[in-house]
């Protein structure tokens, strides 16, 4: 059996490299930088993206099933190439905000890959997680430097999932049978809000870290500042109100799937000490 891992240096592409690694698969891997990717050895890298066409056609030789990390603008070439390598199983990368209805320009961004994955004829399975518990890498720089973290909302309640719990989902369905036509839901195990977030970080750490509170619409203004686009920016501190009013339940995908639970947030924080120090 080979496996191509598309995102293979992203925070789940690559736990996905190493669990698929573990099992005794065969894994190639296609980035745009193979000279820095930094994979393990056993990895057969590949140059490109998933919009190059011919490095993409000599990744699939001979592939049985991917990991997709989705990128909208290259999905048509992806699908071409996989249906024409004879490629059986994709597992996508998703998102939970597919399920939150068509106003949402995540989910609707997402949605389009989704489709375009179940109408060609793959044996698809959709990984679609919510809040990623690796958001708050955003925050390393300044609690490193001012020890204190700006955000809207410190009420808002969330599940943040352990990256390395959707790898597991995602491995999984790569490996065993049972899961195709499936989307799967996933978060953490328990809610916790965003100052709360931060503390599980400080303790971590072993530092005092600040909570300052901004308006939404300084959130906003940052977030375009860093390049998000408005619409993306619009939905992710419209996800924070909600989170703080109305906030969805986490789920148990995770140790439905992998018969184990899934990590809190302060696991994750005690697995990032390093990001934060």
């Amino acid at each position: 059996m080979t496996v191509l891992v598309t995102g293979a240096t992203g925070n789940v592409g690559r736990r996905v490299v190493d669990r698929l690694l573990a099992s005794g698969a065969e894994v190639r891997a296609l980035t745009r930088n193979p000279e820095t990717a930094g994979l393990p050895a056993g990895v057969e890298v590949f140059g490109g993206g998933l919009g190059d066409a011919e490095p993409l056609r000599e990744a699939l030789d001979g592939v049985d099933r991917v990991f997709l990390f989705p990128v909208p603008e290259s999905t048509a070439t992806f699908v071409e190439q996989a249906k024409a390598a004879g490629v059986r199983r994709v597992v996508l990368l998703s998102s939970l905000a597919v399920e939150f209805g068509e106003e949402n320009a995540i989910g609707q961004r997402h949605r389009l890959i989704e489709q375009a994955i179940e109408d060609n004829g793959f044996e698809w399975t959709f990984v679609r997680p919510g809040a990623f518990a690796t958001n708050a890498l955003a925050w390393a720089e300044s609690i490193r430097s001012e020890g204190a973290v700006r955000e809207p909302f410190p009420g808002a309640l969330q599940a943040p999932i352990h990256e390395d719990d959707i790898a597991a989902v995602a491995v999984t369905a790569l490996l065993e049978d049972g899961h195709a036509g499936k989307a799967y839901p996933l978060t953490g195990p328990e809610l916790i809000s965003l100052a709360d977030q931060v503390r599980a970080i400080g303790d971590a750490i072993g530092r005092d870290v600040r909570f300052e509170e901004e308006t939404p619409e300084q959130a906003k203004a940052r977030m375009v500042a860093q390049g998000t686009p408005e619409a993306i920016a619009d939905t992710l501190v419209g996800y924070r109100a909600t989170a703080g009013q109305n906030p969805a339940p986490p789920v148990p995908t995770v140790q439905q799937v992998t018969g184990r639970q899934a990590r809190t947030f302060p696991e994750w924080a005690a697995d990032h000490v390093g990001d934060f120090s």
